[in-house]
């Protein structure tokens, strides 16, 4: 299995901002009510890095500014998957918007009982939890999938994809789906900010659940300090260069999106991913400023590790997991080395239960979904979590 370096976003064409053919809703068909994509300059950079919330995302007006004007090449319209487009993708789930921390999000939702948020990673969107959705619900909980600022139906706004405020996104649609708290249950870049939600506001997540990723601190660290894992992430430090990795994920119908989850996928399940699954993925990246959204919230991660901002969320991560957690992860994970993620229970002051799946990769939810799913469930039901 090859591991996938910066290397896979070398430029492509001319460098310039993500180019859009026309504006887009936020389910990827032709219209108004997406925000316009920015450069990320190291400019750019700074402002995303304010946890002030913001407003939803209006259409885009005419700038001539040129961190906004759209470059020759058009991004390719998604085809529509279903009769609900790129986004919202036919199933026995239910689709609709919240409103939270000034901002619109989509969510995907099924089932009754207690609610359980599932958060996605990069680079994908609510649908990568669609197995863990029927199960949950079926196993007496409401499930709900929610896309992260700036991906899927959620809206795209100009800023706010540093950690604190995407986790109080998280937390506020907790509270708009009128619960008391919820199981957190997060994969890779959500996993990253379940953690953070659990610090930040822990009277709001009842348990929390990480798939392939480390505690914050755990994970700059091993990025900092450890060759081997600084390799494997490389991918986040060819993010740091404006406008090319936009134009990297979208070029050839979002070509790079399926060879990624090609190569972060483990040897043991062959049928994973399969073409189909790779078509839905690619077209949601294709959305208009999908690409932008989806790894700002890398560059903030890398751009403010010596910045005040970075530096006082480094610190305040630093206060103690008290919620019960499991911590899931692929032995075979060629984005997330198995060292770098077994080292986060220090930072949990609560019961913490670590299961490595053999032979799996970067997305053990999706190679072995029933298997995930089981282990999840029997967790979360379990009253003694700390056996």
């Amino acid at each position: 299995m090859t591991v996938p370096d910066s290397s896979a976003f070398d430029p492509v064409g001319p460098v310039g901002p993500e180019g859009q053919a026309a504006p887009a809703d936020r389910d990827g068909r032709t219209g108004s009510g997406s925000a316009s994509d920015t450069a990320s300059s190291a400019g750019t950079a700074s402002s995303t890095g304010s946890t002030a919330s913001v407003g939803p995302a209006a259409p885009a007006a005419p700038s001539s500014s040129p961190t906004l004007a759209a470059s020759a090449a058009p991004t390719p319209s998604p085809a529509p998957a279903g009769s609900g487009g790129a986004v919202r993708i036919d199933g026995p789930w239910t689709h609709r918007d919240v409103a939270a921390n000034g901002a619109r999000f989509h969510i995907a939702e099924l089932g009754e009982g207690p609610l359980v948020l599932l958060l996605h990673g990069f680079p994908q969107f609510w649908w990568t939890w669609r197995h863990q959705l029927t199960a949950l619900a079926d196993a007496g909980f409401r499930a709900v999938a929610m896309d992260l600022r700036g991906v899927g139906g959620s809206d795209r706004t100009p800023r706010g994809y540093d950690p604190a405020n995407l986790a109080l996104d998280i937390t506020g649609v907790i509270r708009s789906l009128g619960e008391p708290d919820a199981a957190l249950v997060g994969h890779d870049m959500g996993g990253y900010l379940a953690w953070t939600a659990a610090v930040m506001r822990p009277k709001l997540v009842r348990r929390l659940v990480v798939s392939s990723m480390p505690h914050p601190r755990r994970w700059r660290s091993s990025m900092l300090s450890d060759f081997a894992q600084s390799r494997a992430g490389s991918y986040i430090w060819g993010f740091q260069r404006p406008w090319v990795p936009e134009r990297q994920l979208v070029a050839d119908d979002a070509a790079l999106v399926g060879r990624l989850i090609h190569e972060w996928a483990g040897p043991r399940t062959p049928d994973f991913p399969d073409d189909s699954t790779v078509d839905v993925y690619r077209r949601a990246m294709c959305i208009p400023s999908t690409a932008h959204c989806s790894i700002e919230p890398y560059r903030w991660m890398v751009r403010s590790l010596a910045r005040p901002d970075g530096i006082q969320f480094n610190r305040r991560m630093k206060l103690p997991v008290r919620v019960p957690t499991l911590h899931l992860h692929g032995s075979l994970d060629p984005a997330i080395r198995t060292r770098s993620a077994a080292g986060s229970g220090e930072y949990v002051e609560a019961p913490y239960r670590w299961r490595l799946f053999d032979g799996l990769g970067h997305f053990p939810h999706e190679e072995d979904p029933a298997g995930f799913s089981a282990e999840l469930i029997s967790w979360l039901k379990d009253s003694e979590p700390d056996r």
